[in-house]
This record gives structure tokens, C-alpha cells and sequence, in this order.
């Protein structure tokens, strides 16, 4: 695939330009598009110029080519935007999630040289230049060791670490350009985390490690796979560890009600588990990041960059959460929204109403005991109708704290894998015997 091949422009200049070359794609198109609408006798507002799938492509690819931590955002957004944004859009976005380029053999060259010297392919038995596959921060290589061992080998696209700060800043810029975030929305504390989590996804040791500690929380469970790192092999840069076969997760979705249902029941159980037993979870829920053995029914996790603790007061919030809701209490469930950080008391203060009418309609569909179908999504459009005055006012918006967000992130990213498999989960049951695990082991 010669056209997967791109350079990654790693000095800041060249990034900086990129940047410059977006914005000046992303306003072009507002002009013409404005025009266009002014013509029919409409005023349209900045945010729906920038929305337009044209637009939309325009950043997909200018953020593939860049990769990095402006591609990571670009993921998290696709990832987060669920049932918000236009089906249009979102499926624009979703692209980001496996449309990296691929490195050209020269520059690979230098990366791999610059870790391991210039006779690096003295190391291997076999080393396939062609990417197995390419995301965000490196690409994954097949190889083989001396010993006979498969090992999948990730390198690090050059000048992704240094290039962070300004990557983030210059997407915060254009957030605000494109008139999508009020001017008064402080993004601050969001944008420090994220530079912060992405500097340490792009370091491969600290991978290594995270890695060796998820594995020894699963090594009893039979329904999953996690891969070994190869000690000696691995730099900052340059990740190598068992290569462990396996199909994408969405082959899933062709196997039979039984096999999906038994798939992403572990993979609910998993994020529970990681909330509630092991104040551990891997946030990351990319699709990419999973792989699905149908012969054995194993599902193996990959990509460990984004595993981080987490706090026990994120643990307990979520706990009040869920039990409210397990108890139907509205209005400790209001309680629980605001304690976490979903709503504000501004938010409540001008939208009771709407919010009370959200909250009613996610009790009636997912607090219903016996099997929930996850794709049963009817329920949706009522939240949605319920939503929007609350979204259309920019001047309540405001962010919950950062560890809320990683979280929820996973959270949000498995159900949508579950309704993507068309799931059926016995969910209330799952989650009250978590909640009450949780509940006992904070009593102790």
C-alpha cells in the first residue's frame, strides 16, 4: 500500500506548517461554504461551517500525516463523540482510528539505527519492513528472534515525544478557532493532563512495565491474553514483545449471538474490574487495541501507553453512581452526577428539568433487570431531544475533572463496542455485584 507511506515531519517547523497549512484548509473552506449557504438567504453560525464533512476530512488527513498527539486528540474525540455528533461526522472521525500513515523505509531506517545501531538487523532471524499495523504514536513490525521466537516489534514515530506541547496547544487553538468551544470554556486543566498522559505514552519503558503489571493482574483469567515485553530489546522508542495472533475485534461481530455476548461480557467485567477491584485501567478503549481469537474465544489486549492508577475518590464517586442508579433514587443520582463532575450546580440551576427528564429516561432502559440489548438504541433520540437545550447553551458548558474523562472514556468506549457487537449482558446484575464488591472493600 505505497500510499500509506508518509513521512512524519518531526522538527517543529515543519509541524508548526502543517498546523498552518490546516487552518488555512479549514478557513477556505468556511468561506466557501459560507458563501455557499449566504447565497440561499441563510445565516449560519461559524461552529456549523467548520462541521461540514468536507472540513471534517480536511483535519482527518492533515492529523493522519502529523500522527502524534495531534492525531491521539483527534482519536479521543472520535471515540468520546458517541451519539452527539452527526452520523456523518462521526463516521468521518472514526477514520482517525486506523488511518495512520506508514513510515517510509529510509526514515524507519534511521529510527531503528538511532536505537539499536547500524547493524540492527543482526538482531533478527526475520524482520518484516512492511507494518503489521500504524496508529497514533509508532507502528507495530512482525519479526523473528534468533531462538525462533515471533516478537512484534512497536517503533516510535521521530520527533512524536518533543513535538507534544505544541501539538496540543496548536489543536486547542484551532478547537477555538472553529467557534465549537465558548470563548469562556477553561480547557486548561484538560489540556495539561493530556500533555502529561501522551509524554508518558511515549515512553516504551514505562509501557514495558505497565504491561508486566496488567499481566500479572490477569494471569488467572483464562479469557484473556496479555503480551510479555522482551527486557533487552526495549528502549524509550523502540517496544518488542511477544507477538500474539489474533483477528481485529470487529470479526467479532460476524460470530454467532453466544460468542459476542461471552467476548463482551469479559470486556465489561474487565472495565469493572479495573474500577473497582484493581484501581488500575488501561484508558484507552481504541478498537485497535483489541484483538479476538475465535478459536479459542481469548481476547488479547494490546497497548498499555494509557494505563494509569486509578484514585480511590474516582473509584467511590463511581460507586455513588451506580448504586443511586441501581436504587432508581433520582435524586441521589442527580447527587452522584454533580458530585462527579458530569453536571454543575449551573447546569442544574437553569436546566433541572431537562437534566431530571435525562436522568428518567436512563433509568427506565438501562436499569431494567433481565438481559440488556445493547443495540437497542430507541432510547437515544429521547436523550438527545432532552440534551439539546442543555448543549445549545454554551454559556453552561464546563469540563468535569480530567481523571473523570480518562475514566468515562473507557467506560463510554467499551459500550460502544457492545453496541457495535450487538450485545446482550445480564448489565444491572454485572454491575450491582461490582458495586457491592466495591461498597465492601471501602468498608473494610
Amino acid at each position: 500500500m505505497p500510499d500509506r507511506y508518509r513521512k512524519v515531519p518531526s522538527a517543529r517547523l515543519s509541524r508548526l506548517a502543517a498546523f498552518g497549512q490546516l487552518a488555512g484548509g479549514l478557513a477556505g473552506g468556511v468561506i466557501a461554504e459560507g458563501a455557499r449557504r449566504l447565497a440561499k438567504g441563510e445565516r449560519p453560525q461559524l461552529s456549523s461551517l467548520v462541521l461540514t464533512p468536507g472540513n471534517v476530512g480536511r483535519v482527518t488527513e492533515q492529523l493522519s500525516r502529523l500522527r502524534g498527539a495531534a492525531m491521539k486528540l483527534g482519536q479521543m474525540i472520535s471515540l468520546d463523540a458517541g451519539d452527539v455528533l452527526p452520523a456523518e461526522l462521526t463516521e468521518i472521525l472514526s477514520r482517525l482510528r486506523d488511518a495512520a500513515h506508514f513510515m517510509p523505509p529510509a526514515q524507519l531506517q534511521k529510527v531503528l539505527s538511532g536505537h539499536w545501531g547500524p547493524d540492527w538487523r543482526k538482531r533478527f532471524a526475520r524482520f518484516d519492513p512492511i507494518p503489521l499495523a500504524a496508529a497514533s504514536i509508532g507502528q507495530v513490525h512482525r519479526a523473528e528472534l534468533h531462538d525462533g521466537r515471533d516478537v512484534a516489534v512497536k517503533v516510535q514515530y521521530p520527533g512524536v515525544a518533543s513535538s507534544i506541547e505544541a501539538d496540543v496547544d496548536n489543536v486547542a487553538t484551532l478547537l477555538h478557532f472553529s467557534g465549537l468551544l465558548p470563548a469562556g470554556l477553561d480547557i486548561a486543566p484538560l489540556l495539561s493532563e493530556a500533555k502529561r498522559q501522551l509524554a508518558e505514552e511515549t515512553d516504551y519503558l514505562r509501557e514495558a512495565a505497565q504491561m508486566r503489571r496488567y499481566g500479572g493482574l490477569l494471569a488467572d483469567d483464562r479469557r484473556f491474553v496479555v503480551p510479555s515485553p522482551i527486557e533487552e530489546l526495549t528502549g524509550r522508542q523502540v517496544l518488542v514483545m511477544d507477538f500474539v495472533p489474533g483477528r481485529p475485534i470487529d470479526d467479532l461481530a460476524q460470530a454467532p449471538q453466544e460468542e459476542r455476548d461471552e467476548a463482551m461480557g469479559a470486556l465489561l467485567g474487565l472495565v469493572l474490574g479495573e474500577l473497582f477491584r484493581f484501581g488500575f485501567m488501561q484508558t484507552d478503549p481504541n478498537f485497535a487495541n483489541y484483538r479476538w481469537q475465535p478459536d479459542t474465544g481469548r481476547i488479547v489486549l494490546l497497548d498499555f501507553g494509557a494505563a494509569r492508577p486509578v484514585a480511590p475518590e474516582t473509584s467511590a464517586a463511581y460507586t455513588r453512581l451506580m448504586r443511586a442508579g441501581l436504587a432508581d433514587d433520582h435524586d441521589a443520582l442527580r447527587e452522584a452526577l454533580l458530585d462527579i463532575g458530569f453536571v454543575s450546580n449551573l447546569q442544574l440551576g437553569k436546566h433541572r428539568v431537562q437534566i431530571d427528564a435525562m436522568i428518567a429516561v436512563l433509568l427506565a432502559h438501562v436499569g431494567k433487570p433481565g438481559l440488556f440489548d445493547f443495540a437497542d438504541r430507541r432510547f437515544v433520540e429521547q436523550v438527545r431531544e432532552h440534551a439539546m437545550p442543555v448543549f445549545e447553551d454554551r454559556a453552561s458548558w464546563h469540563l468535569p475533572p480530567a481523571e473523570t474523562l480518562f475514566v468515562q472514556r473507557k467506560v463510554s468506549g467499551t459500550a460502544l463496542l457492545a453496541v457495535r457487537m450487538k450485545a446482550r449482558l445480564p448489565l444491572r446484575d454485572m454491575v450491582e455485584a461490582a458495586v457491592s464488591n466495591a461498597e465492601a472493600d471501602q468498608a473494610a
